[in-house]
C-alpha cells in the first residue's frame, strides 16, 4: 500500500505562485511514475504534469498551457514530488491531484495510487 499526501495549496492571487507538495509513505519504494493532475469546477480532470523516471534519465511533460510557468521536481531520497507554479492565472484554479504508479506485487505493470487533493484557488 502506497498513502499520498498533498499539500500546499491555498488561495493566490493572479500573478503569484504556490509550491505544491506531495509525500508518499507506505511502499513507496515501489512507485515509479508520478505525476500531477487537477480538476476544475465543472471541468474533466487534466494531466499538469508528468515525471517518468527515476532518476538522471527521468524524462517530464507538462500540458501546454502550464509550459515555461510550472516545474515538477521529485526528492527520492525524502519520497516527495513538488510542483512549483509561478504567474498563476484564474484558469488555474481547481483541486490538484498526485497520482503514482506503483508496482503491486503479483500484478503485471502498475496501478495507479491518488492523494486526496489540495485546493488552489487563483483571484483575479
Amino acid at each position: 500500500q502506497v498513502q499520498l499526501v498533498e499539500s500546499g495549496g491555498g488561495l493566490v492571487q493572479a500573478g503569484g505562485s504556490l509550491r505544491l507538495s506531495c509525500v508518499a509513505s507506505g511502499s513507496a519504494d515501489r512507485i515509479e511514475d508520478m505525476g500531477w493532475y487537477r480538476q476544475a469546477p465543472g471541468k474533466q480532470s487534466e494531466l499538469v504534469a508528468e515525471y517518468i523516471g527515476l532518476s538522471t534519465t527521468a524524462v517530464t511533460n507538462y500540458v501546454d498551457s502550464v509550459k515555461g510557468r510550472f516545474t515538477i521536481s521529485r526528492d527520492n531520497a525524502k519520497n516527495a514530488m513538488f510542483l512549483e507554479m509561478n504567474r498563476l492565472g484564474t484558469e488555474d484554479t481547481g483541486v490538484y491531484y498526485c497520482k503514482a504508479e506503483v508496482r503491486v506485487p503479483g500484478y503485471t505493470g502498475t496501478l495507479p495510487y491518488w492523494g486526496q487533493g489540495t485546493q488552489v484557488t487563483v483571484s483575479s
